[in-house]
């Protein structure tokens, strides 16, 4: 180690140059490492790890370590100075492990850190990250999701050494010749290849949500004092999407309702709550008798459903709030037909119908709902039997949709789908048929005035 005075400065101090030099030697020194030298300065105890903290810069031109070392000072001085060696990895795992969040969101961060933010800069330390190596990193994940650049030909079936060419031998059943041959078109053998390299970009929103988390780090970063500023906000993320909304027609409507009820009547009450509700799919899932007050016509969403590290977990609402909404006639009917039907079903067990079952299960006791997944699918295959291209949460459109149209006010509409922020979300995403809505009322008003005739 080599200290910071005439012997590494390489030329003759005068005195004062000399006092400043022993004051900032306490701070500062010098170290030859080949043919360059590291200029180091301490700059107070990592938060992170309670070792002291040193602010480096190499350079192979004697004549500016002065210089060097003078700017890490001021930096120092004015505290604009990084206080940990930390990577943005770490900030990240940092982060993650005091969040408090929904465990699917949680597990959605995880991934994202995992597949597309640790490979990118978890190395990085936290002071060199800038605004354009985050909109670097986004440029490349909506171009291609591994960040290809144009460089990867095939896309490898498996990690490591392999043939990219192989033969899946398929052999009849039965006794097989002694020598172990066989003729490969006879038997149906298949060659599998390593397939070329078809780059998939990610969607903007999923770039958003890497955008959040890595924003959301580097926020906690600046609140425990590793960092002065967070690069993050200023950095520019993918433009969100409009909306577009495709609900299906009232007669398509029709045609998937009918289908339900042609498949089980359960399944047809699940179809017919999601139209007439408009209830989240997890909502839905989440529903036991005793949210229902049956005689009134009222139903309290309290909960959802999701599936998340391979069980099922019961957690509040999307906004975290409960709703009571009001059902139809026809609605109560068909939810006093599905309560008979269970405690019919519960009462061949010999059990007595209980207020806290769910209502859409596939057990004995209905003491589980539906696998979420499962209801997607079976939904999905149900429109494809029938020609018709819909998903599960178009049913949400189609119910938010028809009122809309109908002229039902944007508030009420906003509470029967849950939406917070009395309605903003709403017009975001229904826009074009609160325009629908709103021509029908300028209809209505003027079809009833007269406009007076002049002479």
């Amino acid at each position: 180690m080599i200290n910071v005075n005439e012997s590494v400065i390489g030329y003759s101090l005068t005195m004062a140059q000399k006092a400043a030099a022993t004051s900032r030697r306490q701070r500062g020194h010098v170290r030859k490492r080949g043919n360059s030298y590291q200029v180091l300065v301490y700059a107070g105890t990592d938060p992170r790890t309670g070792r002291p903290h040193y602010l480096t810069e190499s350079t192979k031109d004697e004549k500016q370590i002065d210089r060097i070392m003078r700017r890490l000072l001021t930096e120092v001085d004015e505290q604009r100075n990084v206080q940990t060696k930390a990577t943005l990895g770490a900030a990240v795992d940092a982060w993650l492990a005091v969040h408090e969040v929904e465990q699917n969101t949680r597990k959605g961060y995880e991934t994202h850190a995992l597949l597309y933010i640790k490979p990118a800069l978890g190395y990085v330390p936290l002071g060199k990250i800038n605004a354009q190596m985050l909109e670097q990193l986004y440029a490349q994940l909506r171009r291609c999701r591994i960040r290809c650049n144009g460089r990867v030909p095939i896309d490898h079936r498996v990690d490591g050494p392999h043939e990219c060419q192989v033969v899946r031998h398929k052999r009849r059943p039965g006794r097989q010749r002694a020598d172990g041959h066989h003729d490969c078109a006879k038997a149906g053998c298949v060659d599998v290849e390593c397939p070329p390299h078809v780059c998939t970009p990610l969607s903007a929103s999923t770039v958003r949500q890497i955008h959040i988390a890595i924003s959301a780090a580097l926020s906690a970063a600046v609140r425990w004092e590793w960092i002065k500023s967070n690069p993050a906000a200023v950095a520019k993320k993918p433009r969100q999407a409009a909306p577009e909304p495709d609900p299906p027609s009232a007669e398509e409507a029709a045609r998937i309702l009918a289908a339900a009820w042609e498949q089980d009547d359960t399944w047809g009450t699940f179809v017919w709550l999601t139209l007439v509700t408009g209830m989240r799919r997890g909502e839905l899932l989440a529903l036991r008798w005793d949210d229902f007050d049956l005689a009134d016509g009222i139903v309290e969403i309290r909960r959802n459903y999701v599936w998340v590290n391979g069980r099922g977990v019961e957690k509040t609402t999307k906004t975290h709030r409960m709703r009571r909404i009001a059902l139809d006639e026809a609605t109560v009917e068909v939810m006093n037909a599905h309560h008979e039907q269970y405690a019919n079903a519960i009462r061949e067990l010999g059990e007595a119908p209980r207020d806290r079952a769910f209502l859409f299960s596939h057990e004995p006791m209905y003491d589980r709902p539906y696998h979420p997944d499962a209801v997607t699918h079976r939904y999905t295959r149900m429109c494809a039997q029938l020609g018709i291209d819909s998903h599960l949460h178009a049913l949400r459109h189609y119910s938010a949709t028809e009122l809309l149209t109908a002229g039902v006010d944007l508030r009420t509409v906003a509470r029967r789908l849950g939406h917070a922020g009395g309605g903003v979300t709403t017009l975001r995403v229904y826009a074009a048929w609160v325009g629908a809505a709103d021509r029908a009322a300028a209809e209505i008003l003027g079809s009833r005035l007269r406009r007076p005739t002049t002479q």
